[in-house]
């Protein structure tokens, strides 16, 4: 007797993007009154001049139902075929139930199966990852991957490290079987070793038990060393693996950390000026797990970047933690 196997596409790719931004507003300025800094250093350190934050009647189910809405909407695919839900967040506050089968039912996705995964900034690119496996596997057809942050919740604003870095938001895509490859061989991988480079400065326990609700931290230095180097070379590999030279390459969508990491991925991948590179840190910050497929929506709503246009984008946290894909846009 053998057991059967499932049997999928031969490929997959991304059929739409969606995204949510919050609608409150927080300029360099509003966070100085909390921290010893100004405008000028905080752009010139990291590129950022405003975020956005949640405000009245936003949280992170609101920003994630509107980014899937319109992904699900773009992509044209029905709501009945749509097996699988992924969320990638760090910034779900309950340790259970997960926030993606509350997300299905909102959808009025059916029996859809639903999981979230912690990734931290690299959430996305691993999410994407286990969908591409999943529609090439058999083990689903449609997926929707949705990645959102309310990272507000969890930020000090008396921690000059990190009370400027980071904004909400949401962006979401579905991703179906298609017959070309639309989504090259992810790189992903951890260095344990930094796991407290980017950390909660309580676990749930001792913050209870402390009286105080956990905020996140980070050894900026530590991860900026990290970035520029380990995340460089991964992102060369990206490349390598799908067979892709920087000059084919068209467009170029790195997590929003930092925009001094950002330029010197360009430069260690001596990418050609007509690449297309992301900077919606400037006026979106930090936004973890969903800034690349925020980015990828403005990107293509603006149209600087366009439909079938080839992308590399790569993820990098918390854990620390990377991943990367070299990808055809929706």
């Amino acid at each position: 007797m053998s057991l059967k196997a499932s049997i999928g596409s031969p490929f997959a790719r991304i059929l739409a993007v969606g995204s949510a931004t919050p609608s409150r507003v927080i300029d360099n300025d509003y966070l100085c009154q909390f921290i010893d800094s100004s405008d000028e250093w905080i752009t010139q350190r990291t590129g950022i001049k405003e975020r956005r934050w949640v405000g009245e009647g936003e949280n992170i189910e609101t920003l994630c139902v509107t980014a899937a809405t319109s992904a699900i909407e773009r992509s044209g695919v029905a709501l009945d075929q749509i097996d699988a839900v992924i969320v990638a967040t760090i910034s779900h506050y309950e340790q259970t139930p997960a926030l993606a089968p509350k997300l299905a039912h909102q959808l009025g996705l059916g029996d859809a199966a639903a999981y979230d995964i912690s990734a931290a900034c690299a959430g996305f690119s691993y999410g994407l990852a286990q969908a591409e496996a999943m529609i090439r596997g058999g083990q689903a057809t449609y997926v929707l991957l949705v990645a959102g942050e309310t990272i507000s919740d969890i930020t000090d604003l008396t921690d000059r490290g990190t009370a400027f870095l980071f904004g909400d938001g949401a962006g979401a895509v579905v991703l179906g079987p298609s017959e070309t490859n639309g989504i090259g061989p992810v790189v992903w991988g951890s260095d344990g070793g930094q796991y407290d480079a980017i950390r909660m400065n309580h676990t749930i326990g001792s913050g209870v038990k402390a009286g105080v609700f956990p905020t996140i931290q980070m050894d900026g230095q530590a991860v900026f060393k990290w970035a520029t180097g380990y995340i460089a070379k991964a992102a060369r590999r990206c490349l390598d693996e799908a067979g892709i030279s920087p000059e084919e390459l068209d467009v170029f969508i790195p997590h929003q950390a930092n925009n001094r990491i950002t330029d010197t991925l360009l430069r260690y991948l001596k990418l050609p000026e007509k690449v297309v590179v992301a900077r919606t840190i400037t006026h979106l910050g930090n936004n973890s797990a969903a800034t690349i497929p925020m980015a990828m929506d403005a990107l293509l709503t603006s149209g600087e970047a366009k439909s079938g246009q080839t992308a590399l984008i790569i993820g990098f946290g918390a854990g620390l933690v990377y991943a990367g894909q070299v990808i055809t846009l929706p």
